[in-house]
């Protein structure tokens, strides 16, 4: 599949198959595309904890789900997912890595960095791993975790307390009946010509621009 095309076909799959396990090497390509996406200093600052057993999935939703809470469709379909992955970023690996003779940030100060790059790496590795998921055939979806439940969620599954849960991937064989699409679709795409500035703001970019 081309890479327009797995971008085109992406979408955020809430239902799955619960009865089509993913593929240990579905599994293992996607998290080796992941550990190919672009990092500041080379820092590769990201772990990725693979949930593909019932009982570890069901710690994930136990540690972020309120058991007396009548549980909504969203819940419900995403259940279902044969496979979570919690994407974690590393701040004081890039703290540290920056503090090398090479970068000489040597009092690895969190404020010299205009935004937090070890979230917005994490980030990019994991839209690697939802257009792995859409070019082997398969669903995905990216959400987060309340802040208020990290702790319980990194404790469940051994993770040092200083990671950062940037968000979790569900994969999975979408439900043959396809899943309620997101009402916040209704917003449509925001066109090119207004995402898109031609050399200053408020210029759009055109599509016929040489």
């Amino acid at each position: 599949m081309e890479l327009s095309e797995a971008v085109r076909a992406r979408r955020m799959v809430r239902s799955y198959d619960p009865d089509r396990p993913v593929p240990g090497e579905a599994i293992t390509r996607a998290l080796d595309l992941a550990g190919r996406a672009p990092s500041a200093g080379f820092t590769q600052g990201w772990d990725f904890v693979v949930l593909s057993t019932s009982p570890q999935r069901e710690l994930f939703w136990a540690s972020t789900t309120d058991p007396h809470a009548s549980p909504d469709p969203w819940l419900q379909g995403m259940r279902t997912a044969p496979v979570l992955v919690l994407c974690l970023s590393d701040p004081q690996r890039y703290l540290d890595r920056y503090a090398e003779d090479d970068k000489g940030w040597h009092d690895r100060d969190e404020e010299r960095w205009p935004v937090p790059y070890w979230d917005v790496d994490t980030g990019m590795a994991a839209l690697l791993i939802l257009l792995s998921a859409v070019d082997d055939g398969l669903g995905a979806c990216f959400f987060g975790v309340p802040p208020a439940d990290r702790l319980a969620v990194l404790t469940a599954f051994g993770a040092p307390e200083d990671r950062r849960i940037v968000g979790v991937i569900s994969l999975g064989y979408p439900a043959q009946e396809p899943d309620r699409r997101s009402p916040s679709l209704r917003r449509g795409r925001r066109p090119l010509g207004e995402i898109a500035h031609d050399g200053r703001f408020g210029v759009p970019w055109l599509p016929t621009h040489p």
